[in-house]
């Protein structure tokens, strides 16, 4: 329109005077201003041409510009970016920009002043130099984009130079003082687009400065954003690289610069090609393609190194290499198209063409890089870094594969990508996962190739390398926070690394670093393994020459004894033998001295570390009020143990005084030290500590792990040792708890210390057999006379001191661990059931008692001189004196455990008290339960324990008379319970102990007695602990274990009645039987690496030092499975048992099945109804005819339902075992097949196959010509079945039945001879590879036709492994028959042999006859060594980069944009859908329309846009129209000669095949539901419609517009000669 208004002006007056004087006054809007700028370019034109007003036009212009258009720039400077007013707002604002600048520019040019350029220039620039926030700088943009061309370039030189620094500075750095990056990203956009590309064309000081400012030191790659230099680079591709031709004009001209003789240049490329946005990497790809098309077309020598001098070229081009070069750049830029499609199946095609790029790079004559390796490198981390973790997959194993079948030569660059994008990648837990096919506890695919890779490269090394990658592949372990499958994978790949000296003590630390890191995992198992791998690195690689063993002991601190480094594991006797080899050849201990030895020696360093750890320090003279750490205890223990174990190796035939003389040489300075406790009362506190620490570290690590004690000689002889110092020790830890020398807080963890020692000593003294006048005997004895005592005299009412109470709870501990021993060990029972003083204190003892806080000054004046103010801090704190209660109660608790256990035949059921107890605790037990519950409300849930043990003897006694305390007691414990984190050690024994009490078989039977609210409770928590066990692993096993062991327990002392609790609770053993939840991939992938740690055995030190806890699912089941083989059926009450789980298994198939009536495989649904009819095939042969016949019904029911193959078997052979057993039943089998056809559809299968067994079920008949002609009378019906699969079934079901009659030669079948015959004969003798034969050869090949038989494979094996894997079900289902022999918390049945399959069902693949012709050609496929065709996306690479702003005009745009572009139009104002135009606008941009008009430029931001359009709105032009605007748009463009095209079937419309597209097209798209609008149709030139075929009677408005695209383009190639698009 505004080109319209000019021409109508200029006919109307030829004063140009007059003309721009009329358009300059008034509102600046943008119309006015563009109006202007068009006027001005035609005044411009004429008088180019010679036929404009001389004298006037340039004085007019200069005016013009004087004085309204430098006014109106100066005005806009000051603006806000943004305002109330819409004229102001950013976009109309930039269209009054863009438009004044434009006629700024024609009036510069029309006054002829170059002067006025340079004044305006030289403003503008101060305004830029301000800042991109400055209100005058997107104004300066515009004007310096105006009046560039006008500057002279020799007289504005320094000019031109100060302007493109400060435009490379802006755009490099986006204003270089803005937080956000909007406005940044504006301001690079803006000056690339706009202002450079202007400055550029000046050519000379203009160019060099834009060069220099890209080129300068300080724009490298890594210090400034990649985005930003892209964006100039692309903009300004056609200046920086040379022109081909260009060398003739060099003699004339300067030469430009050459961007290819750049190594910045390229490592911008390099690092755009990995970068997260995808049009920088875009810009990137684009820089590169015009690199390589303009050196083919130059075709001079050209290289360019790399930053460091010497290696390989990062670009270099001859003409004698020229096709394999081309042949190089094309694979390359193909494969990163590719992968922008982040599409598995169109990029692994493409991979193979990676390898070919490997073989281009290598020179065959000296091997070495052709092109520099950090082009390979880009590929690999474009993958890594996808979205799509099987691209990231199929890289990284890509990569791991690449020294299998070649040899690279060394590259730095490699090593560094190795450390960093590659463990980057492995760092993705989701990558170890096993691969389609492969058994459960294999090995991770991508572990074994991550440990062939490391250790091929690391043998190829440089040897001066070796050390200095190893150290940094190790460090790089430590620098994230690795989950534990990745962890393990590392550690595993550098343990088979061969051995070699190349680590110091910076590798020894930074391992040890690893090994914290493994630390944070709760993979217990996992982190075991890890370390026991790393421990194997430290062995394979360290150079003991530049470590110490104090260096070596330190870092074996860092593992855990009780998770890996355990003694008589296979990694202790490994630790030995490489001590052994290796220990003369460590550099001496700084901190120990070997006299007179010029070797280190292990015995010489562990006896000086003996000596150094019980020699007392100087200021160790006086007592310290904290007692030491356990590490150092830990650490000479440690390598005393190693030491002796070394030393047993050098001689092979080491005896038992051999051993005792070794230990005896360590040991005799702690033994004289420890025989002199009881006599030197003035040893040094710290000392006797210390040594008392050592001595149980001693005991403990010295235990064997997977082998029996008896066996270990070091064992036995250090246990000698320590029982020789029983006594003394004995006599010094009875003085320190009973004569008030513990009177501090800190004195709390040595009375934890002395009852640690104490507990091992008796411990001792029971192995070898008790005898009462030993000195133990006698120390137990008065220390529990002495803490009575004690614990007697402090209930006096004195005010407490800190002293006394300490000496209270040191008291109240002490007999604690006595109860404790006297418990768990009977030999130690002091006296008769009779009560002594020790249960009678107890039972009258106030339980929950608290301790009274001790005032301050009290503590103070009490406190020893040394002790320091942290301890009065802490014992005065709530906190602390709290933890001091807490543990006092739960000591008490401790001791009233004891008491009830022994005295529980005392305690009353009623719920009457008795008057006069001898016993209150005991006879009075609804006080000591309320007491109970009292204590679960006070102590924290790390002291319950003893409590719940308390529960379990009070609950049975009290279910009856007070069920409501009970239920309370429920209560409160599963509160405790549910709140604790399966991670936590405390939460396994308190979840053992919640199930005892509560699933105790007396509280069951009396709560199912009386079925009060306890019963319900009871079933309440049952259902909660199978919820948490979805979450928390393992908590369901605990609950069936111990209720199948005590129901077992039961079932064996008392006769028929003895299941009759666990009846009541039938539901338990139903939902363990069906128990199972479905994983997620994380879940399911630790599962995995856990089972391929535990199948390594005592190869992995971990499986041996960790007890299985066997908190897998399988092991509910298992357990459920067990029991249930141990019920008798001639058992009345078990006979009862099994059969009301049956009905509830039935019950519960059939609640899933009208859940879900179509149910995926290896759905939860699919796998809840396999696992009931496993079960039910388990309990069969314990069911009876008369209750076999109240169920068979629904058996047979089950096979009319939809169900997935394995439940088919399942359900098959259950029906075939009930007809084989009980043969009565087969009138009901054969009313089956009387249902109507529509009711069995392909149901009736299932019955067919069981026909097909019918030699089985006939088995034990004598009779069986009725039962064969019934059943061929059967089969013959469906044999002629429309369905396909039916036939088959009956066909196959015929020969079975037809062979068993030839055997039989019954002559009354004679006349169905022919039948029969012909139509075996048939079938068997079809012509062709068609899937009718194949279909049949297979179904006659099939497991369950061929091979299986019912009875002689009726066994646990195939029920629960063989079967499950034969019909797809997915390996989680499998149950080996391994894990029902490990499982011993149930024993096995007499008859063990029926769990083993004895046949060749074991033996047999996988494969379903109706799928096994799946994946045969992707396999052959894969197989292929390059793909000879692959997708490739069509990208326009023949023009410049596409226009960086996407808000240009559309005059503009059309015409900047970087691609080959049409002159079509195409017009989608009326459509809505937001998918639809997303559609639309990614067809235009492939086909190269000019323009997309849409009816509100919102539209892009919809993210259903978006996701159709894949950013194709960035490199096409849209235009906003309205609806209401449509007319003017469509005259206005009939004036410019286009012609309107409506797509819509009219009287008047032509076919589209027969339509011939004018060049100058615009094509009107319709309304989705109302098409075009009648007043717009009058607008048309011509309607085109789409021929059609069908009934329906439109298309999609998208398919439509797409159509007619493609035919414009079409028509349009052919026209022009071309036959690519």
């Amino acid at each position: 329109m505004e080109w319209v208004l000019a021409e109508a002006l200029l006919s109307q007056s030829r004063d140009p005077r007059a003309l721009l004087g009329a358009l300059c006054q008034g509102e600046a809007s943008a119309e006015r201003v563009e109006t202007l700028r068009f006027l001005l370019q035609r005044l411009e034109d004429e008088e180019a041409r010679g036929s404009g007003g001389a004298g006037a036009l340039p004085e007019a212009a200069r005016e013009v510009a004087a004085g309204y258009l430098v006014p109106l720039l100066r005005s806009l400077r000051g603006r806000p970016a943004c305002g109330p007013d819409p004229s102001l707002q950013p976009r109309h604002r930039r269209r009054v920009l863009r438009a004044a600048g434009a006629a700024l520019r024609s009036c510069v040019r029309l006054a002829g002043r170059p002067q006025l350029a340079a004044a305006l220039a030289e403003e503008a620039l101060r305004d830029l130099l301000a800042g991109w926030r400055a209100p005058g700088a997107e104004a300066a943009v515009e004007v310096l984009a105006a009046v560039g061309p006008c500057l002279r370039p020799r007289e504005d030189g320094s000019l031109l130079e100060r302007v493109a620094g400060a435009a490379v500075a802006l755009a490099l750095g986006g204003g270089g003082d803005g937080d956000e990056a909007g406005p940044a990203e504006d301001a690079a956009a803006l000056v690339a687009g706009r202002l450079l590309p202007v400055l550029v064309q000046c050519g000379g000081a203009a160019l060099r400065a834009v060069w220099g400012g890209l080129a300068a030191p300080g724009a490298s790659p890594g210090s400034g954003r990649v985005e930003e230099k892209l964006l100039v680079l692309s903009a300004l591709a056609e200046k920086l690289l040379p022109e081909p031709g260009g060398d003739r004009a060099r003699g004339v001209r300067e030469a430009g610069p050459d961007a290819r003789r750049c190594w910045r240049f390229w490592r911008t490329v390099q690092a755009g090609l990995g970068q997260a946005d995808a049009l920088t990497r875009k810009r990137a790809r684009y820089l590169l393609q015009r690199a390589v098309e303009v050196s083919a077309e130059l075709g001079a020598y050209c290289t360019c190194g790399p930053q460091e001098g010497n290696g390989p070229s990062l670009f270099w081009w001859s003409e004698k290499k020229k096709d394999e070069l081309l042949k190089f750049w094309e694979n390359y830029i193909l494969i990163m198209e590719t992968l922008e499609g982040n599409q598995i199946h169109v990029i692994k095609p493409v991979l193979p063409k990676l390898n070919n790029l490997f073989e281009y790079a290598v020179s065959e004559e000296n091997g070495c890089w052709l092109f520099h390796p950090s082009w390979h490198m880009c590929i690999y981390k474009r993958m890594f870094e996808s979205e799509n973790k099987i691209l990231t997959k199929e890289g990284v194993i890509h990569f791991l594969e690449l020294y299998e079948t070649k040899i690279l030569p060394f590259s730095p660059e490699f090593s560094e990508f190795i450390i960093g994008p590659l463990m980057d990648a492995l760092s993705e837990s989701s990558l170890y996962s096993r691969s389609p096919g492969q058994l459960i506890g294999s090995c991770s695919p991508l572990g074994l190739k991550l440990q062939k890779f490391l250790v091929t490269y690391i043998s190829l090394l440089p040897e001066e390398i070796k050390g200095s990658f190893l150290l940094k592949f190790i460090r790089k372990m430590t620098s994230r926070h690795w989950c534990a499958v990745p962890i393990l994978f590392l550690s595993k790949a550098l343990a088979n690394v061969p051995r070699y000296k190349a680590l110091g003590i910076d590798g020894l630390l930074a391992l040890r670093d690893v090994i914290h890191c493994t630390m944070i995992t709760h993979q217990i198992l996992l982190r075991g393994a890890a370390q026991c791998y790393l421990l194997h690195t430290a062995m394979n690689l360290l150079d003991v020459e530049k470590v110490s063993l104090s260096d070596v002991s330190t870092f074996l601190m860092s593992l855990r004894q009780e998770e890996s480094l355990g003694r008589g594991t296979s990694l202790w006797t490994a630790l030995c033998d490489w001590l052994r080899v290796n220990e003369s050849y460590f550099k001496p201990s700084p901190t120990c001295s070997y006299t007179g030895l010029h070797k280190t020696s292990l015995n010489a360093y562990v006896k000086s570390l003996v000596q150094e750890y019980v020699k007392s320090s100087a200021w160790e003279t006086g007592e310290n009020c904290f007692m030491p750490d356990w590490f150092e205890a830990k650490l000479v223990s440690l390598m005393v143990l190693l030491a002796v174990d070394v030393e047993g190796m050098k001689t092979q035939y080491s005896g038992k005084q051999r051993t005792e003389n070794v230990l005896r040489i360590f040991l005799d300075p702690l033994l004289d030290v420890l025989m002199k406790f009881g006599t030197n009362a003035y040893m040094p506190l710290l000392k006797t500590d210390r040594c008392l620490q050592l001595l149980l570290k001693l005991l403990n690590t010295c235990r064997l792990k997977g082998s029996s004690v008896q066996d270990d000689e070091v064992s036995t002889v250090l246990q000698n040792f320590v029982m020789s110092t029983t006594e003394s020790i004995s006599e010094f830890i009875l003085r320190r708890l009973t004569m008030n020398e513990l009177n501090s807080v800190s004195d709390l963890d040595r009375c934890h210390l002395y009852l640690m020692v104490l507990t091992e000593l008796i411990n001792l003294h029971l192995k070898v057999g008790w005898k009462r006048g030993n000195p133990i005997w006698r120390v137990i004895s008065l220390l529990k006379n002495a803490s009575i005592q004690h614990l007697q005299e402090m209930d006096s009412g004195q005010e407490p001191t800190l002293g006394s109470q300490i000496q209270r709870v040191v008291s109240m501990a002490a007999l604690a661990m006595v109860c404790e021993a006297i418990d768990q060990r009977p030999e130690l029972q002091l006296d008769s059931l009779r009560a002594g003083p020790l249960e009678s204190f107890l039972s009258s003892l106030q339980l929950n008692q608290t301790l009274q806080k001790p005032h301050a000054e009290e503590q103070s004046s009490y406190a020893h001189p040394s002790e320091c103010s942290s301890v009065l801090e802490e014992s005065s704190s709530s906190q602390g004196w709290g933890k001091i209660v807490a543990q006092y109660i739960h000591d008490q608790w401790v001791c009233l455990s004891f008491l009830l256990k022994k005295y529980h035949t005392l305690i009353p059921t009623t719920g009457s008290e008795i008057l006069e107890p001898f016993l209150p605790a005991v006879q009075m037990p609804i006080r000591t339960l309320q007491s109970a519950l009292e204590a679960l409300t006070v102590l924290s849930s790390d002291q319950v324990l003893p409590v719940f043990h308390c529960l379990k003897v009070l609950v049975p006694k009290l279910l009856t008379s007070s069920e409501s305390l009970c239920i309370e007691s429920f209560d409160m414990a599963w509160k405790i319970i549910s709140s604790l984190s399966n991670t936590q050690l405390i939460f396994w024994p308190n979840l053992k102990a919640f199930v005892q009490f509560v699933f105790d078989n007396k509280v069951l039977t009396i709560a199912a007695k009386i079925k009060g609210q306890a019963y319900f409770k009871i079933k309440e928590i049952m259902y909660k602990i199978i919820e948490m066990s979805a979450i928390k692993t393992g908590v369901f096993n605990t609950l069936i274990s111990y209720c199948c062991q005590s129901w077992i327990v039961s079932a064996s002392n008392v006769s028929q009645g003895s299941l009759s609790s666990a009846k009541n609770y039938s539901e338990l053993i139903l939902e363990a039987c069906i128990f199972g939840t479905v994983f997620r991939r994380d879940q399911r992938l630790v599962q995995d690496v856990q089972t391929f740690i535990e199948n390594l055995g005592h190869d992995c030190a971990a499986n041996i030092v960790m007890e299985n806890t066997k908190r897998e699912d399988h092991y509910v089941r298992i357990c459920a499975i067990k029991f249930l083989c141990l019920l008798d059926g001639s058992n009345m009450s078990h006979k009862l048992f099994m059969e009301d789980l049956a009905i509830k298994l039935l019950d519960k198939d059939e609640l899933v099945s009208k859940s879900k009536k179509r149910y995926y495989v290896n759905s939860l649904q699919h796998r809840v109804k396999n696992r009931v009819w496993q079960t039910l095939l388990v309990l069969f042969p314990r069911l009876d005819q008369n209750f076999l016949n109240g169920i068979i019904d629904r058996i047979f029911q089950a096979g009319f339902t939809t169900n997935q193959a394995s439940i088919k078997y399942f359900i098959e052979w259950i029906i075939i075992l009930i007809l084989h057993k009980f043969p009565q039943f087969l009138p009901k089998f054969w009313d089956c097949f009387s249902y109507g056809e529509e009711n069995l559809k392909t149901s009736i299968c299932t019955f067919l196959a069981v026909l097909s067994h019918l030699d089985v079920i006939t088995q034990n008949i004598p009779e069986k010509k009725l039962i064969l002609k019934q059943a061929l009378i059967v089969v013959l019906q469906w044999c002629f079945n429309h369905n396909f699969s039916v036939r088959l079934y009956a066909l196959v079901a015929l020969k079975k039945l037809w062979t068993v009659c030839k055997v039989l030669s019954v002559e009354e079948f004679d006349a169905l001879t022919p039948v029969i015959e012909s139509s075996l004969h048939q079938v068997e003798s079809m012509h062709g590879a068609g899937n009718a034969k194949k279909n049949w050869q297979r179904i006659q090949e099939h497991f369950f036709f061929a091979t299986f038989h019912p009875l002689e494979d009726y066994c646990l094996e195939t029920i629960f492994y063989i079967l499950p894997r034969l019909s797809g079900l997915i390996e989680d289902e499998w149950i080996t028959i391994d894990k029902f022999t490990r499982f011993t918390d149930v024993p096995l049945d007499a008859g063990f042999q029926w769990y083993l399959s004895q046949t060749q069902l074991s033996k047999l693949k996988p494969g379903d006859w109706s799928q096994q012709d799946i994946g045969t050609n992707l396999v052959e496929a894969d197989n292929q060594a390059e793909w000879t065709d692959v997708q490739k996306k069509i990208i326009p690479w023949n023009s410049r980069v596409p226009d960086l702003d996407l808000e240009l005009l559309f005059q503009d745009r059309a015409a900047r944009l970087g691609k080959s572009i049409s002159r079509l139009i195409v017009v989608a104002s009326l459509i809505d859908k937001p998918t639809n135009l997303g559609g639309l606008c990614r067809t235009c941009e492939v086909f190269g329309a000019s323009v997309l008009v849409v009816g509100s430029l919102q539209c892009i931001s919809d993210k259903q846009f978006q996701h159709l359009s894949v950013s194709a709105e960035q490199w096409l032009p849209l235009v906003e129209v309205k609806p209401p605007q449509l007319i003017d748009y469509l005259q206005q463009k009939k004036t410019e000669g286009y012609t309107i095209i409506g797509v819509e079937q009219t009287a008047k419309s032509l076919d589209l095949t027969q339509y011939c597209f004018p060049e100058k097209s615009l094509l009107l798209l319709g309304n989705e539901r109302e098409g075009i609008p009648a007043n717009l149709i009058q607008q048309l030139d011509v309607c085109v419609e789409i021929p059609q075929q069908g009934i329906i009677r439109s298309l999609n408005v998208h398919v439509s517009g797409a159509l007619l695209i493609w035919e414009y383009t079409r028509q349009q190639l052919l026209s022009h000669g071309d036959t690519k698009p």
